[in-house]
């Protein structure tokens, strides 16, 4: 039988750095022939244009998928299989599959897919990794206080026991193979271990801890685990989700309804720092989870690229500006539902 092709489900939550990670690990994939699918969040594809222009040798645009109608866990059939036959029947097949979930996905579905008749044969779950914002878990924005959840349901016993960032966070841990703590520059060595031993006592027994910064890890710590998570779902199920795919269906109660996003077109920016304030206050006064884009600088040549997880924001040029894309600003909005899409787009026009 042949050997099955390898597949790295990378999953984390929105603005964990994951699209870093994978710039990364193409940036030194030392001649292993990659291909990418990118579950983009959003109508404006930001993680796979990023990818796509990061003029690293060897990452043909072809090598790129972008599975954007949905997450992708949510879209298994439409989406998922075809874009992994669509790789697997090239008449030189990668080396690896990486698969950068949205911030949404549920990863267990999507291992399971892995099982499909179309495919199952041919492609195997090398590992799946879970990166983690340190500094935002470590204060707390996604952490989730059972022991408080459980006071408040005592007195009332219509409120949901769990609140979906928790329930996202909490499956994403329950399904790793690898939990890397991106971003530990941002945390002190003390509380970077204190993490880490707290989401130990949250993980699989077993389970890989790495502690990063700017998705700095190298390809032979990420590729190569050889796990075939396929064929051990039974240990990954986070405890408040129960799935059967026995009649072949894809079942969960993952509400996407509590999320939205949306999208804001501005002009090109006249100063990079006041925007940044801008941006920065924009997200605490309306509660935004994740913000990301591209944006023209005045009269620069170069592409601004933008990419905010609560109040943080980073931003640096990447490549020239297409020719579509000069005199403009596109951002993404990601938040629970409920944003006022007119008060954020005047708030980010100034």
């Amino acid at each position: 039988m042949a050997t099955k092709i390898p597949a790295t489900v990378i999953t984390g939550f929105l603005g964990v750095g994951k699209t870093t990670l994978v710039q990364h690990l193409l940036a030194n994939a030392n001649g292993k022939r990659l291909a990418l699918i990118i579950n983009e969040f959003g109508d404006l594809g930001v993680d796979g244009d990023i990818v796509k222009g990061c003029g690293i040798e060897g990452c043909a645009d072809d090598d790129v998928l972008e599975l954007s109608n949905g997450c992708i866990c949510c879209t298994v059939a439409e989406d998922f299989i075809p874009a992994m036959e669509k790789l697997l029947n090239r008449a030189e097949p990668p080396d690896h599959i990486v698969i950068e979930t949205s911030g949404l996905a549920l990863p267990q579905p999507l291992v399971r897919a892995f099982n499909w008749p179309e495919i199952r044969n041919r492609v195997t779950v090398d590992g799946v990794v879970t990166v983690v914002d340190s500094a935002a878990v470590q204060a707390g924005r996604f952490a989730h206080d059972e022991a408080a959840i459980d006071a408040q349901r005592q007195g009332d016993d219509m409120l949901d026991h769990e609140t979906p960032l928790s329930e996202l966070f909490e499956d994403q841990l329950a399904c790793a193979d690898m939990i890397i703590l991106n971003k530990t520059d941002l945390l002190s060595a003390d509380e970077a271990s204190a993490l880490e031993a707290t989401l130990k006592g949250e993980a699989r027994a077993g389970v890989q801890f790495v502690k990063a910064q700017m998705g700095a890890v190298s390809p032979a710590t990420l590729l190569g685990l050889g796990v075939g998570a396929e064929s051990d779902m039974a240990k990954r199920h986070a405890h408040h989700h129960h799935h059967d795919d026995d009649d072949g269906e894809h079942h969960h109660d993952h509400d996407h309804d509590d999320f939205e996003t949306f999208q804001v077109e501005l002009g090109a920016v006249g100063d990079v720092d006041s925007f940044m304030t801008r941006i920065k206050q924009v997200i605490i006064d309306h509660d935004i989870l994740r913000l990301k884009g591209f944006a023209q600088v005045g009269n620069k040549p170069m592409r601004l690229v933008i990419q905010a997880v609560g109040p943080r924001v980073d931003h640096y040029f990447d490549r020239p500006l297409a020719d579509v894309e000069k005199g403009k600003t596109m951002l993404v909005v990601i938040g629970q539902a409920g944003l006022d899409h007119a008060a954020i787009t005047q708030a980010l026009r100034g």
